[in-house]
């Protein structure tokens, strides 16, 4: 039987690599990591940590309006970027020492190297040159923000990584993109004053959510100030000679701001990760092609989480390394579930849902039945804030299971994640009509939405 110098090696230090690196340690295996830049991946380092962080800061002059209603004097605010920037970066790196110490107490040999494949079971570490021997490689890379290189003046452009280190705040922001990256985005520098303006090339944005989410969130953007234009792109950035850009778009109209960023996608670190000549495969997209195990074109070199493309979600890939670590290690083959998974959008107002959508249930099921409630919650009644609510439930109109749930309002993601629970479990519509509310809140909606708001029969509407 080979030697070699690991039973484990993982290229990439995400969550998903370090959650896989970390238990596999503490189950006793000699385990190497390679991470090229920070421990702790997009979600910690330049993605939904960093990102929620600026959500929370672009809330507060809702939350000043609102006091006035409810008795509060606010005096006079002031926002100031880079104590917000400071703070994050301090913040991250305490979360990454966090990843580190993880890893420590594993007895984990950590490379701060970039890692590349030599053969199947052959890894050099590009810092040192060093070549070290692995049993069994799980690559974890991530992935990045499409640039888009065929765009004239794209380098003028920044993304979601520059992003959370701009020195200093844009009187104007122009955001590309129709995805929860830049919808989260569009909200987040509005919230904190900067004239916003948000171009997608779709009809409407968030394109994979449910259609009420998608309207009543456009509409919600719009009325706070935001600037949305659907069917339109950019097709060039110039810089002007006040140091300004100029987008000119699709339509032949112009715009001027202090910042253009491109959340237009994004796609898989396999460049130059020697892939070929390990004899892993990947597809037109660059991603690694897995199988339901997450094992790749070589049985002993195993991929998770956005290097593979199948749902870029932190949770996900976190998932698919436990589910990687069964099968691998423990004997016990899984398969990582990907279906009814809850996500948010933590827009203003926010966006949580799991399982299918309307236009989804409708195409796989006989009969539907779609449960919808809009209000106002009722911490918007003293304060006189606009923003409606959402509660929609979808369901299978034979078995009655409950197959989607999908809120727009205040701690939407919240609700999302305990929905998810039932939703996984197959619990039913009547389940839920059993279940007692919690009055008063907003949640209790979806549990006394007895009688549905209207049908789908073969995916046609049905009212009454």
């Amino acid at each position: 039987m080979p030697s070699y110098d690991y039973d484990l090696f993982v290229i990439g230090g995400g969550s998903g690599g370090v959650r896989a690196g970390r238990l596999a340690g503490a189950m006793g295996k000699k385990v190497g990591l390679a991470e090229e830049y920070r421990m702790g991946g997009t979600c910690v380092i330049r993605g939904c940590v960093p990102k929620k962080l600026f959500v929370y800061a672009s809330q507060f002059p809702e939350h000043f309006a609102a006091a006035e209603g409810y008795g509060w004097s606010v005096g006079e605010s002031k926002f100031d970027w880079p104590t917000l920037v400071a703070n994050k970066d301090r913040e991250i790196a305490r979360l990454e020492g966090l990843y580190r110490q993880g890893l420590d107490n594993s007895d984990v040999d950590i490379f701060d190297s970039r890692a590349v494949l030599v053969d199947d079971h052959t890894i050099e570490i590009l810092d040192t040159g060093k070549r070290i021997t692995a049993d069994q490689i799980l690559v974890a890379t991530g992935g990045h923000p499409n640039p888009h290189p065929a765009l004239p003046g794209h380098q003028l452009c920044i993304s979601s990584n520059e992003t959370f280190h701009l020195e200093h705040l844009p009187k104007a922001i122009i955001i590309e993109g129709g995805g929860y990256i830049a919808v989260e985005f569009a909200n987040i520098f509005h919230g904190l004053g900067v004239e916003t303006t948000l171009i997608y090339r779709g009809k409407e944005i968030l394109s994979r959510f449910d259609h009420d989410l998608r309207q009543l969130l456009h509409a919600a953007m719009v009325a706070k100030g935001i600037r949305v234009r659907c069917v339109d792109v950019i097709e060039e950035v110039r810089r002007q000679s006040d140091g300004r850009l100029a987008a000119r778009l699709y339509s032949g109209d112009e715009l001027v701001a202090d910042q253009v960023m491109l959340a237009i996608g994004r796609a898989p670190n396999t460049k130059s990760l020697g892939l070929e000549q390990a004899g892993v495969e990947v597809d037109e997209l660059g991603a690694i092609k897995v199988d339901e195990y997450s094992r790749t074109s070589r049985t002993n070199i195993w991929a998770v989480g956005d290097v593979t493309n199948r749902v870029q979600l932190t949770p996900v890939a976190i998932h698919e390394a436990m589910c990687f670590l069964e099968t691998a290690f423990k004997d016990n083959p899984t398969k990582p579930d990907h279906r009814q998974i809850a996500t948010a959008v933590f827009s203003q107002p926010e966006i949580g849902t799991v399982g299918l959508t309307e236009e989804e249930a409708g195409k796989e099921f006989r009969q539907v039945e779609v449960y919808r409630a809009l209000f106002r919650p009722m911490r918007n009644t003293l304060s006189g804030a606009k923003d409606k609510m959402l509660t929609k439930l979808i369901v299978d109109g034979d078995s009655r299971k409950v197959i989607g749930a999908h809120i727009l309002g205040p701690d939407a993601g919240e609700m999302a994640q305990l929905l998810a629970i039932p939703i996984k479990a197959g619990c039913t519509k009547d389940d839920f009509d059993r279940t007692m509310a919690v009055h008063p809140t907003a949640s209790e909606e979806l549990v006394t939405m007895y009688k549905p708001s209207y049908r789908l029969v073969n995916g046609e509407r049905v009212d009454g």
